[in-house]
């Protein structure tokens, strides 16, 4: 068989250095995520596997990743990096990239292949969405609701979070200019298709932050995503918004009266970066692990944990019914079709260009 030159190398290196590699790769990894039953799902599906066969690796959690931005900017100023892998939102995947914070990542050499030889690449396909970017899971951003708290007729439109009329209580948004202003401009009037354009502009910025102000003083802001969940559950809220897998936590691990809106949950993606200017002991490890974490078998584990879908194509057919309790994951899956009747598609890409500007402009409206 032909080897190329990169099988070749690889082939070589194995069989001449596998000690002096090892010996390279630093014991210690710092991890950042989001803390809850996502964190878990990733520890159960990966770093537990991955510790099994490295129990001389210590692993440290940090669950920093919403300010994950702004954190790696002071790192990179300050001339010292302590994380040494990220889970971040695409969108700001893509501003790190772009500042030169994040390492770009070759999938041929950096990633695993599918288990019939498809290349990583083309298994990730279009959800390597920036060159530093390694997509784990697709997800979305909805609402769940008291059942014992909304009356005889439950919501069943984003819309109704707007209407305090019908269902008066306390909402839990999330501190962030991201979906609220989508959701706002759309239960304002503004059609799918025209809300990036219209907020876009100073006008449809007011419009939708007029629109949050309908509720802002019924409103509890949420920076983790762990939050709402159990805002929900001790009844301090009547509806929120967070991501699905931490309610489907809620709702099927742990028994809480919590119902599903799904109407315009908004799809995004979420995966790792590498920081750049990791020293070379701590970036051979975590590329190392990098590259077992998000192979076929691992992202399809991650899904027996918790409802979001796998970002590999390979690891789908691999996913069946959750690991502890036996339930089918489908009907509790973003993508199932029962559930994505109206889904709104959260553009990274705009708000990459415009997560700046949006923030300051959010966080000026929220002070006042």
């Amino acid at each position: 068989m032909k080897l190329t030159k990169l099988a070749a190398f690889a082939a070589t290196t194995a069989l001449c250095a596998p000690a002096a590699i090892a010996e390279e790769m630093a014991n210690e990894m710092t991890l950042v995520s989001w803390g809850g039953a996502y964190q878990s799902s990733q520890i159960k599906a990966y770093v537990e596997p991955y510790l099994e066969m490295h129990p001389e690796v210590k692993v440290t959690w940090d669950e920093s990743s919403a300010e994950a931005v702004a954190k790696l900017r002071a790192m990179n100023e300050a001339g010292n990096v302590t994380w040494d892998l990220v889970d971040v939102v695409a969108s700001d995947s893509m501003r790190l990239c772009d500042e030169g914070l994040a390492v770009e990542i070759d999938p041929a050499a950096d990633l695993a292949a599918a288990p019939d030889g498809t290349s990583a690449e083309d298994d990730f396909g279009d959800l390597l969405v920036s060159e530093c970017f390694v997509p784990q899971i697709v997800y979305s951003t909805t609402f769940g609701y008291r059942t014992d708290l909304v009356g005889d007729t439950a919501p069943t439109s984003v819309c109704d979070v707007f209407d305090l009329a019908a269902y008066p209580g306390k909402r839990a948004l999330q501190k962030r200019p991201i979906d609220n202003m989508e959701w706002a401009l759309f239960c304002d009037g503004v059609a799918k298709e025209d809300i990036y354009d219209t907020l876009g502009t100073d006008e449809g910025v007011s419009k939708a932050l007029a629109k949050l102000d309908t509720i802002k003083d019924q409103v509890v802001w949420w920076t983790a995503g762990a939050e709402t969940p159990q805002l929900l559950a001790d009844g301090e809220v009547v509806m929120g918004s967070t991501f699905n897998g931490r309610l489907f936590s809620a709702i099927a691990e742990q028994n809480q009266p919590i119902g599903m809106l799904w109407d315009m949950q908004s799809f995004d993606l979420d995966g790792w970066i590498v920081p750049e200017g990791l020293p070379a002991d701590r970036k051979a490890r975590v590329m190392d692990f990098l590259k077992f974490a998000t192979d076929t078998q691992r992202l399809a584990d991650q899904a027996k944990f918790i409802s979001y879908g796998p970002a590999r194509a390979s690891s789908a057919p691999l996913v069946g019914k959750h690991a502890e309790l036996g339930i089918d994951m489908a009907p509790h899956m973003p993508t199932d079709p029962a559930n994505a009747t109206n889904v709104h598609i959260y553009d990274y890409e705009w708000w990459a260009d415009n997560r700046d500007d949006l923030n300051a402009k959010f966080e000026a409206w929220l002070a006042k």
